[in-house]
Order: structure tokens, then sequence, then C-alpha cells
């Protein structure tokens, strides 16, 4: 049974552009490789952040909406949490219509 999900994500904001999108790509990637279908990404930019995490003042700021099964949302929290590149995720399952 699949279910929709956003995940947002704070990449480090010393990453380039390339850099940045293929961070956002890997991440894509990840949600389609295990089942998943990514339905919208929403870059939001380099914006301050609330706190200081990781000695980083701001970073650049990404929204992904997807669908799959609670297995997809798992391992993407899984790879999120080991991935040099993103100091901050939060996955929530949205409303389904």
């Amino acid at each position: 049974m699949t279910h929709p999900y956003e995940v947002m994500f704070i990449l480090r904001p010393d990453l380039d552009e390339e850099a940045t999108t293929a961070a956002i790509d890997k991440i894509a990637g990840v949600i389609t490789g295990q089942g998943g279908k990514v339905e919208k990404v929403d870059r939001w930019g380099k914006r301050k952040l609330a706190y200081e995490i990781r000695g980083y003042q701001d970073g650049f700021y990404s929204v992904v909406e997807f669908e799959g099964t609670p297995s997809v949302a798992e391992e993407l929290d899984r790879v999120l949490k080991i991935s040099d590149e993103v100091i901050r995720s939060l996955i929530v399952r949205r409303d389904e219509p």
C-alpha cells in the first residue's frame, strides 16, 4: 500500500549549484530506486537557519513530495542520515486526498 509523503531537507550552504543538483537527484533516485514515485521537487533556495546546525548559519532548503510504501520512507531516512551534504531532514506522511 503506497502513501503520499513529503521530505524536507537542508543541504550544506557551501555546495555549488552542480553539487546541490546532484544531491537532490541522489535523493530522488533513492525514492525511485525503492519503487516510489517522485511527484514534485520544490527548491526553496538558500535561507538563514533559525539556529546554527553543525557550524552553519544558513542552508539550501528543498522539499520533495513522493508516493511510496513505508519501507521507501525508511530507506530514504537512512540515506539522508548518512549523507554528508544533508545537515537536517524530516519526512512526514501527507494526508490522503
